[in-house]
């Protein structure tokens, strides 16, 4: 993404200053052709308004500056399909968080029930996520998708870190496998988040207030600001924060339901609320940078966030729109700090970075789950074990707390040679470790003191576990110049991965003894659970590799081909018979191009590719709701993606961004594994032949589409500015589309809650920028779109969404939709200092 700056001219002088990027961590902002810079514009010779007119129409795009490859290089130089988003395209489109960048990435995808806890995908690599609020559970397999912030992994299992985007010098999404340079999670794409460093050579501040208001919804307002302090020559601090206040726009309105079994009737008299998911959120970064001298410096970073969200995001189309009725407490509290030290230098010619980083994450929930009462009471009748410790019917009703404790350190050693040589390496030593301590209490008002779980008084289900996940690699990529216009890369990752889980899962034998305590091998009362009930740990090593050849016509044009490999490990099922799964990996195809054109006016970049994913990770809410991941056969993503950015004008910039995506099964998913977890071949799934599988029809069948991705997604933007008032003002328009997606992978499953269907959304806004203020009014949704991003239950969909005639019911059950954000109006107004 290119950013373009104006002619320069005597009225630039009070602001010059303060728009200045640190130069520890610069992104590199070419002029348009025949202006310079220049540190005071009183010394630029006057021109003629004819001159001033020429100048104008020779306007060109910025160069971009990426660390993408672990090297700071020019994008358009980088073999690699990357979108980066600069400082002033992240303000200039009012992005506050990962839904508002993730939607100008069209390779990127996203499942979102609530902020902070949402699941990223790239280029179609995905066969859903899962969970009782539809996103990835505790018992998940890890992300396909890496996400850095700065030079440290803040991928969790639920989830990556959802930080606010203030102060941020770029987001950077490499599309495709990244297995050999960033490793696990990293298997189909990386995005990285690049902070603005301290600068000891000037001082910068900058406060910026905003108001907004929410169609359906009520008012938000954030506060934020940062400020860079020179210490010493070589020394600065800076310190940034925020204050955020979210409306809300789901109501929860007055309901009832009655259970078959009990024929109770509960009402939400008490819980009735409009704007019920209103979201506070709140944090700081301090960072410390330190240069040695000319070769060496240290970077210390501490980052954290608190996110309180109330009710729920989402909204029951059967009740109405943007609607829920629902009886129990609902709200999630995230709160976490990043600790980071980042150590630069160089032995000789050669450049060395350590990186240490250290998460502690928490999280805190409530949940109403009295769908999952209401529908297994309505199939089963499972509401006749539920009564008081007089044997009285109760309401079956459940309701969650949760609680997710995360810890993760990482170690990176890596050493690179001079750029410029014509053989040059990056390689180095990698380790990880992530712990997350798992609670979750489902809770009934009034369970029988049989039946709840041992110790646990109204619990009918606990769970109280540790997952440990590792990681530890060595890796490398050597390239070398050929000939000065051809160049190879050969690159491999060689990994070492655990994953265990440990602890207690289950019921009381008072309501079931083939789960629970009554499969206890352990009186060991892991965390205050009764007894253990899992212990379990899988290991691996193996490897990933890439290859690359890079042909450059000139310095504005080139294209490459890329093989390349990505993998996530393999880890525990927590549900006892179940293999491990094992570690997927996905094999990349993909020839790209990177040109300029118009002297450096248009640029052009994209790429197509072929992408194999081999016995690839399928997650389902199986019976009582446990996940169960197994792997399943083949699958294959065919794909472009290109983007177009044109500076037409002094006043004008086009830029285009478009997706396109077939992915499918290559083999049929059966639903079964063997013993020891291997997928079965596609035709052995309706084998009868085969003892040790029970001959089925094909759940999906080859050709199917894989979930969740497009076929389609994109953007388009056009940004005027002018002069006004003797400062710059400007008009933009920005539309993004997405086509329609599946559920779920499984077609009777997808039959029953449906696709998501395509939608598209404009963004409008304008502003003036004078002196040090800047004010912006923008327009977010205009036509106020019911674009989905997200559509699950909160129990097996066969059960939660059974077609049933018996009009008390309902005929397609309970299934919820994540909408995006309703059209928004905001106002924000912004001071710098320098």
């Amino acid at each position: 993404m290119a950013t373009i700056c104006p002619a320069v001219r005597p009225r630039l002088r009070g602001r010059s200053k303060f728009i200045r990027l640190p130069l520890a961590a610069a992104i590199h902002i070419a002029c348009f052709s025949g202006a310079h810079a220049v540190e005071d514009a009183d010394q630029v010779p006057q021109q003629s308004s004819a001159q001033q007119t020429a100048e104008k129409t020779t306007a060109s795009l910025g160069e971009v500056t990426v660390t993408a490859q672990k090297r700071t290089e020019n994008a358009q130089a980088v073999p690699l399909s990357i979108d980066v988003l600069s400082t002033d395209k992240l303000s200039e489109m009012n992005v506050n968080g990962l839904t508002d960048y993730v939607k100008m990435l069209p390779s990127v995808s996203i499942q979102s029930a609530s902020p902070g806890f949402s699941q990223v995908f790239m280029r179609g690599v995905t066969s859903g996520s899962v969970g009782n609020n539809g996103v990835a559970n505790h018992s998940a397999s890890m992300p396909s998708v890496g996400i850095y912030l700065d030079e440290q992994p803040i991928t969790t299992i639920q989830g990556a870190l959802d930080l606010h985007i203030y102060d941020i010098q770029r987001v950077e999404a490499l599309a495709g496998p990244q297995g050999t340079l960033y490793g696990a999670s990293s298997q189909s794409g990386t995005i990285r988040i690049i902070t603005n460093k301290p600068d000891p050579s000037a001082f910068a501040a900058s406060v910026s207030t905003e108001i907004n208001s929410i169609s359906h919804g009520t008012m938000g307002y954030t506060v934020e600001g940062f400020v860079n302090v020179p210490l010493r020559e070589n020394l600065a601090l800076r310190v940034v924060g925020w204050n955020e206040h979210d409306a809300g726009y789901i109501d929860n309105v007055l309901g009832s339901r009655t259970y078959p079994t009990s024929g109770i009737t509960a009402d939400n008299k008490s819980r009735v609320h409009d704007a019920y998911n209103e979201s506070w959120l709140k944090g700081a970064r301090a960072a410390l940078k330190l240069d040695l001298n000319d070769d060496w410096s240290i970077t210390p970073t501490v980052m954290g966030q608190s996110q309180h969200n109330g009710g729920v995001y989402s909204f029951d189309p059967k009740i109405g729109d943007l609607k829920v009725s629902h009886g129990y407490p609902e709200w999630q509290e995230d709160r976490w700090v990043q600790s980071a030290l980042t150590v630069q230098g160089k032995i000789g010619n050669f450049d060395l970075v350590y990186a240490y980083s250290h998460l502690n994450r928490s999280d805190w929930a409530d949940q109403d789950y009295a769908d999952y009462s209401f529908w297994y009471d309505t199939l089963a009748g499972y509401g006749k074990y539920l009564t008081d410790n007089n044997g009285n019917y109760i309401n079956p009703g459940q309701h969650i707390h949760n609680e997710d404790i995360y810890s993760k350190s990482s170690h990176e050693l890596r050493i690179a040679s001079p750029k410029d040589e014509r053989l040059r390496f990056v390689g180095g030593f990698f380790g990880e470790r992530q712990s997350h301590r798992i609670f979750q209490n489902y809770q009934i008002t009034g369970l029988a003191t049989a039946t709840s779980v041992t110790g646990w008084p109204g619990t009918f289900w606990l769970t109280k576990q540790h997952r440990v996940d590792e990681d530890y690699a060595v890796f490398g990529e050597a390239s070398y110049d050929i000939t000065d216009q051809l160049t190879a890369t050969l690159g491999a990752r060689f990994f070492h991965t655990e994953n265990s889980l440990r602890g207690f899962f289950g019921w009381s034998t008072g309501y079931n003894s083939s789960q629970g305590e009554g499969i206890c091998f352990s009186d060991y009362k892991f965390d205050g659970a009764p007894c253990t009930d899992v212990d379990q740990t899988t290991k691996q090593n193996d490897h990933v590799g890439k290859a690359n050849l890079t042909y450059k016509f000139d310095k504005d044009k080139m294209i490459y081909a890329t093989w390349s490999e990505g993998f996530r490990p393999g880890g525990i099922n927590r549900r006892p018979g179940l293999a491990p799964y094992q570690a997927d990996f996905l094999t990349n195809y993909e020839f790209g191009w990177k040109t300029e054109w118009l002297d450096h006016r248009l640029r052009w970049n994209g790429a197509v590719f072929q992408e194999n994913w081999k016995d690839f990770q399928f997650a389902i809410l199986g019976a009582n709701g446990l996940t169960e991941i197994k792997n399943a056969n083949q699958a294959r993503i065919r794909g472009l993606e290109t983007n177009l950015t044109w500076a037409a004008t002094y006043n004008l910039t086009l830029s285009a961004g478009f997706t396109y995506l077939n992915s499918v099964l290559t083999s049929n998913y059966c639903g079964q594994t063997k013993p020891n977890g291997d997928p079965i071949s596609s035709a052995d799934c309706t084998d009868p032949s085969r003892p040790d599988l029970v001959p089925s029809t094909p759940l999906a069948p080859t050709g199917t589409r894989l979930p969740t991705a497009a076929k389609q997604k994109g953007n388009l933007s056009a940004r005027y500015v002018f002069d006004a008032f003797g400062g710059e003002g400007y008009f933009q328009a920005a539309g993004f589309f997405e086509g329609r997606r599946r559920t779920d992978l499984r077609v009777a499953q997808n039959n029953l809650i449906g696709d998501m269907p395509g939608y598209a959304s404009i963004d409008l806004s304008t502003g003036l920028k004078k002196d040090a203020w800047m004010f912006d009014v923008y327009l977010k949704n205009v036509f106020d779109s019911r674009g989905e991003i997200n559509r699950y239950t909160e129990c097996d969909i066969s059960h939660c969404v059974q077609p049933r005639g018996d009009s008390n019911y309902g005929i397609f059950g309970q299934y919820y939709i994540t909408p995006i954000q309703p059209r928004t109006i905001g106002l924000r107004v912004t001071r710098n200092f320098d």
